[in-house]
């Protein structure tokens, strides 16, 4: 409820810029490199007969293209939305002796919003920022890998006529900036950024609509972003 009403403060925030606040678009590529941790795959360890605590989940890394708009409040403070095309990622198995197995694919969307403060804001060139703000990741087109479905045949959790699923919650988190927009032209730049994002979700593979294995993953990635900035 805290974070709800929290992004609904920011929200408020930017509509309430005045009109004669400066309105910029940045477009480049932006990168989500995942710092992540999971809990154990215990059902799985317990029907593979691996040691108990060997096994996690690991999620790669994806560019894509990045999209952020910024309004300049007054010289000081912006606001900012974080926006990119979605986000594509392989779930892993590490640790133990199935470690690389492929457990699925997942696409996510991860929408930002920011409060920035400016800490120069009289340089005309060189903007450095610091920005704070909320996280919401919608994760979706989950999808079931061949070798997780082997494996579950092999170890006759699941027959050939059973539908195997993955499904991953959404997630509301925090989210912390830190980057700098340098001046080219007056209305042509450079923006580069790196978020750390609070992103966690739970994983369940289901076998005809049952939860089998369920695991909770913090994906909590950094997100680098360098592109153009055009100041309208």
């Amino acid at each position: 409820m805290k974070t709800t009403l929290s992004l609904i403060t920011l929200a408020a925030l930017l509509a309430a810029a005045p009109a004669s606040a400066d309105f910029a678009i940045n477009v480049g590529a932006i990168t989500v490199a995942p710092d992540d941790s999971s809990s154990n795959l215990n059902v799985i360890e317990q029907v593979a007969g691996l040691p108990a605590g060997s096994t996690a989940v690991g999620v790669n890394t994806n560019t894509q293209l990045g999209l952020t708009f910024d309004y300049r409040i007054n010289p000081n403070w912006a606001v900012q939305l974080i926006a990119a095309t979605p986000f594509s990622h392989d779930i892993k198995v590490k640790g133990s002796a199935i470690d690389g197995l492929k457990v699925g694919k997942t696409k996510h969307l991860p929408p930002t919003l920011l409060a920035q403060y400016h800490f120069m804001p009289q340089h005309q060139t060189f903007d450095p920022f610091f920005g704070v703000g909320l996280n919401y990741t919608v994760f979706f087109d989950e999808k079931i890998d061949g070798q997780l479905e082997g494996a579950l045949d092999a170890l006759n959790v699941t027959a050939a006529a059973d539908k195997v699923s993955l499904k991953l919650k959404s997630s509301y988190g925090l989210a912390l900036q830190a980057g700098v927009n340098i001046k080219l032209t007056d209305s042509l730049g450079v923006h580069a950024m790196l978020s750390k994002m609070d992103i966690d979700t739970r994983g369940r593979v289901q076998v005809n609509g049952n939860t089998v294995q369920s695991v909770n993953v913090n994906i909590d990635p950094y997100v680098a972003m360098i592109g153009l900035r055009w100041t309208l």
